[in-house]
């Protein structure tokens, strides 16, 4: 199970919104076949194991290990429980229960009215740790929310000037990157797009550039700022009006829950996580709305004596990590990971 999740993890930043899967065949203590779930609405990884499988005669007898209960309904793809069952396989070992209403326990119940043997649970919590993005989706109907910032020792996000530029380390800035790619959008406010003047693309690594996404609730940013460019899809939601400029889509809301409306908005467009990149006010009504499940914390080691203050969770960090000089701290939003650490 531990290779399966480790194989899972490759289709981070490529499979969203399905979750991310692993899967081994084992015969006679003997890995015969592995596979995950690499691109979405392409093959699940319970189809890219079996095809690995050179001797299929041998399914019959083997137990098949997968980090998430297999689809018993045909969506873009097959049902994986009834390829199981038509390979006849002895034994399915599950991780944990698909959150998705459409399987969330049929594809357990199928397998073992077929008279494969089921066993749940192994390594369950980190299988459901591993699509935390995926259950975050199913349960809340929204994307799973990363808020990321860099802050001074004394606590600043930016100078008074909203000047905020290279306040984390090279590798610190770098690492930034690797997570733009692993996520579908990236969004900031008003105020980082005029002050920054970011492109918010994916260039010290390698992956694919998320969508990115602006809040202009009034249409008031110039339009030769970078992201709108051109190049990568951009999404600005506002209160004006709904229009389409090239790559650049305006799309109107209401003033009322507009975060709210934000969101789901971007869930319907099959966004499934977003990362949030500033300003600290915006990020302050994330928060303040319980509308985040995850925040990546930079403190540099930087002072700046006074300046716009850096956003607060009230959540206790589950992880440090030194990067040089910068100290990256992890905190998770309590009232959203009791959607992803239970069944």
């Amino acid at each position: 199970m531990q290779r399966a999740l480790q194989l899972a993890k490759n289709g981070l930043g490529f499979v969203s919104l399905n979750p991310m899967v692993g899967c081994v065949i084992v015969y006679n203590n003997k890995i015969i076949g592995e596979g995950w779930h690499q691109k979405f609405g392409e093959a699940h990884a319970e189809v890219n194991a079996i095809n690995s499988v050179e001797n299929k005669s041998l399914l019959s007898k083997a137990t098949v290990y997968v980090t998430l209960e297999p689809c018993s309904y045909k969506g873009k793809t097959p049902a994986c429980s009834s390829l199981l069952i038509k390979y006849g396989v002895k034994k399915v070992v599950i991780a944990t229960l698909d959150p998705n209403p459409k399987v969330a326990g049929n594809g357990i119940n199928a397998l073992k009215e077929a008279g494969v043997e089921v066993e749940m649970g192994l390594m369950g919590n980190e299988s459901r740790v591993l699509n935390k993005r995926f259950f975050i989706n199913q349960k809340l109907s929204r994307p799973y929310i990363i808020l990321k910032w860099a802050q001074t020792k004394d606590g600043f996000i930016a100078r008074k000037n909203f000047d905020s530029k290279w306040i984390s380390n090279e590798y610190s800035r770098q690492l930034v990157h690797k997570w733009r790619a692993e996520e579908d959008a990236i969004l900031v406010g008003k105020n980082t797009a005029h002050y920054d003047n970011p492109s918010l693309t994916v260039r010290n690594w390698e992956g694919r550039n998320p969508i990115r996404i602006v809040l202009d609730r009034n249409l008031e940013l110039s339009s030769k700022l970078n992201l709108f460019n051109g190049k990568v899809e951009t999404l600005v939601y506002n209160v004006k009006d709904d229009k389409q400029e090239g790559a650049t889509k305006f799309i109107k809301l209401e003033s009322q829950d507009f975060l709210s409306q934000l969101l789901n908005d971007a869930y319907n467009r099959e966004i499934g996580s977003v990362i949030i990149e500033g300003g600290s006010q915006i990020m302050a009504q994330f928060i303040a709305l319980d509308l985040w499940d995850e925040a990546r914390v930079f403190t540099s080691s930087k002072l700046f004596g006074e300046g716009i203050n850096a956003p607060k969770v009230k959540e206790v960090s589950t992880r440090k990590e030194d990067i040089n000089e910068d100290e990256l701290n992890y905190y998770f939003n309590s009232k959203a990971t009791i959607h992803w650490q239970k069944n």
